[in-house]
């Protein structure tokens, strides 16, 4: 690391609140432990968690970064202890545990991904944490099965985009809800089967129609609150319930006979908080699954807009604005 500057510019959360707590500052250029590398970062997703920490309402996990950010690319200038020094000059994705928000990040090897020549460093760091969070939750805790239908809800947020991406991929139908009649034009341009304007029409009837009634195998939940009695209206018996977040609140009153009666399961994980061990099974998974689709393109993220890395308080009011598609990303 001699070569490599003292300090970098990134951006801390100053104090609990709105995005114009989100301040540039100098830090100190973190050095990697046993198993990591430091990449020079490219670019950095700006994800929903993000903005829940920068709220003071999701604090990094011990030893993990107080920076915001999950996700970044960049190329490896230094390693650790334990990695070999082949991989300096490495391109790689990475999913984080905080830290992304910087000139300079720790990742560790096994949870990054290799960045091809066919894909753009900006679309890299869209990718890890959506593709992370969607393919754990609706292939490995939904049991998503091809022929399978799905409800998303969020269709056009980072995570609702990805899942209609790779839900197609591997042989679902997606059904998706939105706020707009342009968003629902907009998931359905990405290969949505059905989407389904939530301010202008019951999704629990939407969806019953489109199923004859059936239902749904898996519905991908990421509102929780009053939802929930309504996502459990919307499954078919055997249906899988899989919760992410919790935008419409953290409690939910849901008739426990139904659940009995109709063999439904109710899960749901939060990624940050897991296992180093966990999280790089996750990244093998994926790499060996679905990465082959991502170097010759099948598989790419949905981008919607690009702050450079001092803006990115500017990048917070536009993901709370609602109006995006797809993901939004800082410059490096």
């Amino acid at each position: 690391m001699a070569d490599l500057p003292h300090n970098m510019t990134a951006i801390e959360i100053s104090t609990p609140g709105g995005p114009e707590v989100l301040k540039p500052c100098d830090r100190p250029v973190p050095v990697p432990g046993p198993g990591e590398v430091l990449l020079k970062v490219a670019y950095a997703g700006v994800n929903r968690p993000d903005v829940v920490q920068r709220k003071g309402l999701y604090p990094p996990p011990p030893g993990a970064s107080d920076l915001p950010g999950l996700e970044v690319s960049g190329t490896v200038v230094a390693t650790g202890p334990d990695v070999d020094d082949g991989e300096m000059g490495g391109r790689y994705c990475a999913l984080v545990s905080g830290g992304g928000y910087a000139e300079y990040c720790i990742a560790r090897l096994d949870q990054c991904l290799p960045v091809a020549a066919s894909l753009g460093m900006a679309e890299a760091a869209a990718l890890p944490e959506t593709l992370f969070t969607v393919w754990h939750n609706v292939f490995e805790r939904g049991y998503a099965c091809d022929g399978e239908t799905i409800l998303v809800h969020g269709g056009t947020s980072g995570i609702g985009t990805m899942a209609i991406k790779l839900g197609k991929l591997y042989g679902l139908e997606v059904i998706v809800t939105c706020g707009s009649d342009a968003k629902c034009d907009a998931a359905k341009a990405l290969g949505a089967d059905h989407a389904i304007n939530y301010n202008s029409t019951d999704f629990v009837e939407a969806v019953k129609a489109i199923t004859g009634g059936a239902g749904v195998h898996i519905v991908l939940d990421m509102v929780a609150g009053s939802y929930v009695p309504r996502n459990l209206q919307c499954l078919r018996e055997d249906g899988r319930h899989v919760t992410i977040a919790v935008q419409g609140g953290m409690v939910a009153e849901i008739n426990m006979a139904q659940v009995m009666m109709r063999r439904l399961t109710l899960t749901g994980s939060t990624l940050r908080p897991r296992t180093a061990a966990f999280k790089a099974l996750l990244a093998l998974e994926i790499y060996q699954s679905v990465w082959p689709m991502v170097t010759d393109g099948a598989l790419r993220p949905e981008m919607n807009r690009i702050f450079p890395l001092r803006e990115a308080a500017a990048a917070h009011a536009y993901m709370e604005s609602g109006d995006h598609v797809g993901k939004i990303i800082l410059e490096v």
